[in-house]
This record gives C-alpha cells, structure tokens and sequence, in this order.
C-alpha cells in the first residue's frame, strides 16, 4: 500500500476520460479504468525521455496497490497513449517508436495473470509486446529413442530451411568444450531458472543429473520473431506441459511400427550397451502407452517407412505440394505521428493528429485493428494489422490495406 501521487489525485479529481494521455510536471501519465481499479500508467521524464511505470488504485477500499510488474516492460520513448482493450488488457502505444516497438500491452485479467496472483498472492500486472502479423504454430515432436524423429525434423530442416528453426534451450549447467552461450544452450544460475519458472515463463523444464533443463516462451517466441516456425523435439512429459500451457502448437507423436522393429533399430545403432539398450525399450513402452492414449497429441504418425511418414507428416503441417505454404508477410510499416490520440470502434483502434493537417490528406489517421489477436504474457501479442485512413471518409468506409 501507499499515498498517491499529488499529480493522479488531481487529475483523477478532474474526470479525465478513460484513455486519454494526462500531463503533469512529474511525467506524461493516463488512467485507465478496469472495474473498480484505477490503473495509472505513468511515465517519469529523463530529458526527452519518459519510462512507463504502473500503480492501482482501489477505489472500493481506497487504497493504492503496487502490483508485481511481470515481464520486459517498454523501452524509454518520446511519450505514450493508453486505452482500454476489453477488461483483461490495456494497449500502449508509444510515441515515435520503431516499426517492431510501437505497441504494448498491460494484462490486468488474462488467464497468465490470474495463475501468478494465486501464485504469488500479490496483485499482478504483465507486460506483452504487439507484434504484426502472425506467427505458424509451433510443432512439437515427440517418439520414443530410436524411433527416426530425429531424422524427420532433420529432413524437414534440410527441404524447408528458410521456414523451420530450433528454440534454445536453458540449463543451469556449466558449458561444455566449445559450447557457446544463447547458441547451444542458455547458460543460467538455477536461482534464475527456478523464478523464471514460477513466474510462468518456462513451457516445460525437467531436472537431469542435479541440473535444470528447459524451453522457455521466450525462446519460442525469438524465433518466430525471425520469420520461422519453431519445433520442440521434447519428450512425452515436456509436451503434456507444453499442452497444459498457454502456447498454441500441434502436437506430433512418432510410433514404431512394432517393439521388435523398435529394438532392432536401437541394436543397429551400437551406440548403446545391453542394459542401456534394455533401459531405452522399457521407457519406449511407457511414452508409446502416454503418447497413444493421453490426449496429448493431435496427430499419430507410425514410422514405418520413413519416405511414406516423412510424406504424412508434410501433409499435416500443410506442407504437401497441393499446399501453398509460407510465411505470412506482415503488413508494410507506417511512421505514426509522434503526437496522437486514440479512440476505439469495435476491434479497431482509430490512430489520429491531434492537429490534422488537411493537405496531409490519409497520412493523420490510421487504424490498429486487434481483432486477430494471439498469445500473450509471458510471450507476444501477435496478430496485430495496421491500416491508413482518410479522415474526411465518415466510419470506416475509408480504410485500406498497406502494401
């Protein structure tokens, strides 16, 4: 709990309109109002500069809350405008940002939200990055060893090389011989690993041999950042957590066609000795039983013969020739005018100069439209698509696509 800034109690005693920029000497700030909470994104001034902070304000019991602040929140920029989504989150658009920058989001109630408030018994807010465009969903591919999943995502890699990539992984060992740090492995402190995975940013994590190892959001997320769609080569427990969390993928089993054709290809192998061999079936047999009859899976395929499997599994990823697949092209970037006010129709964010000028004609407005909106906190917000409008069209009737 605390006293409230002077400047909010004056503002909020004024009936600022809900998303409406406020200014004051000690920053830029906005209110925004989700129930009886008063959230109050305030930024403090450093030259040009304003970095966004978040205080509530309980108006039933009148008393200020400072809430966990979970995740990356913005980077220091020119100013801020803040409005209200819908009653689990809250967009900020930053003023003069970059193209990949320019819009966040404060979750108050999303699902992310209400697991970590149980978790850690505080109030909680989260930050999450808009992105453009969307992202394909995850594959995660599992099968007992020996079973050639292997050998199927290195055949995916090598005919679709541009579309496919690897998350990093995380162990709070210590490198090996040549490995290096963000390219192996993320090299961390267990004590870092272990907050990382109460705070909900880990999808799956497993202790081998005293050591943490883990895949976390953020390691998805990089890369479809680069444009690919991420693979998880993850053993049946890491994708029941996976499943359980908030992350949209398809789930691919890998059986074989039979124990005997399963021990046959581990002895060709000659990698392992007797009582590894005998270790490796028994723990085959369990993941075949979860991954058959669990519900985890979307899709079953039986490695039979690899070409014929390498085929099915192509065709379920939409990968098949009668497929035209490839990433999506996310919309062309506009610069946004630094001074700017919002003001919401629907799904669609109206982006407008607060002093328009008339022979700038379509440049003064713009439209955010959220209504696609993926993902979330600990993650990104994807989905976003931008649009410029003529101001003197009235509604709508005068948007069109970027190219």
């Amino acid at each position: 709990m605390g006293e409230a800034p002077a400047f909010f109690l004056d503002e909020l005693h004024k009936g600022v309109p809900n998303g409406f920029d406020l200014k004051s000497n000690g920053g830029e700030t906005a209110t925004v109002v989700v129930g009886n909470t008063t959230y109050l994104i305030g930024g403090s001034s450093n030259e040009s500069t304003f970095s966004i902070r978040v205080q509530t304000f309980d108006q039933s019991s009148g008393e200020w809350v400072y809430p966990t602040v979970l995740g990356t929140a913005p980077k220091p920029s020119k100013g801020f405008s803040a409005m209200l989504l819908n009653e689990d989150r809250i967009l900020v658009i930053r003023k003069g940002s970059t193209p990949d920058d320019f819009a966040w989001f404060l979750e108050v109630d999303t699902q992310y939200v209400r697991q970590q408030k149980k978790i850690l018994g505080t109030e909680v807010v989260a930050w999450s990055k808009g992105v453009r465009g969307k992202a394909e969903k995850p594959v995660v591919i599992s099968g007992p060893s020996g079973v050639g999943k292997g050998t199927l995502i290195s055949m995916l890699m090598k005919e679709f090389p541009s579309m496919f990539g690897f998350s990093v992984s995380h162990t709070t060992r210590a490198p090996r011989g040549m490995e290096k740090d963000g390219v192996h492995y993320h090299f961390t402190e267990r004590s870092l690993m272990e907050k990382e995975i109460q705070d909900g940013k880990f999808l799956e994590f497993a202790c081998v041999h005293g050591n943490l190892y883990g895949t976390s959001v953020e390691a998805v997320e990089v890369v479809a950042d680069e444009g690919k769609r991420c693979i998880l080569d993850i053993d049946v427990q890491g994708a029941r957590s996976v499943r359980a969390s908030s992350l949209e993928a398809i789930f691919v089993f890998v059986c074989p066609p039979s124990m005997d054709e399963l021990e046959k290809r581990l002895r060709a192998r000659g990698t392992e000795t007797e009582e590894q061999v005998l270790k490796r079936l028994r723990n085959a047999k369990v993941e075949i039983e979860q991954g058959q009859s669990s519900g985890i899976f979307d899709h079953i395929l039986y490695n039979d013969d690899l070409e014929e499997c390498y085929k099915s599994l192509k065709k379920l990823l939409g990968l098949d020739e009668s497929s035209n697949a490839g990433p999506e092209t996310a919309p062309k970037w506009v610069d946004l005018p630094v001074d700017h006010s919002l003001s919401k129709i629907d799904q669609k964010i109206i982006i407008s100069s607060r002093t328009p000028e008339l022979e700038k004609g379509s440049k003064d407005m713009f439209v955010l439209d959220v209504s696609s909106l993926k993902g979330g906190a600990p993650g990104r917000t994807r989905g976003l698509n931008i649009y410029a409008m003529s101001p003197f069209l009235d509604g709508l009737n005068g948007i069109h696509e970027l190219s």
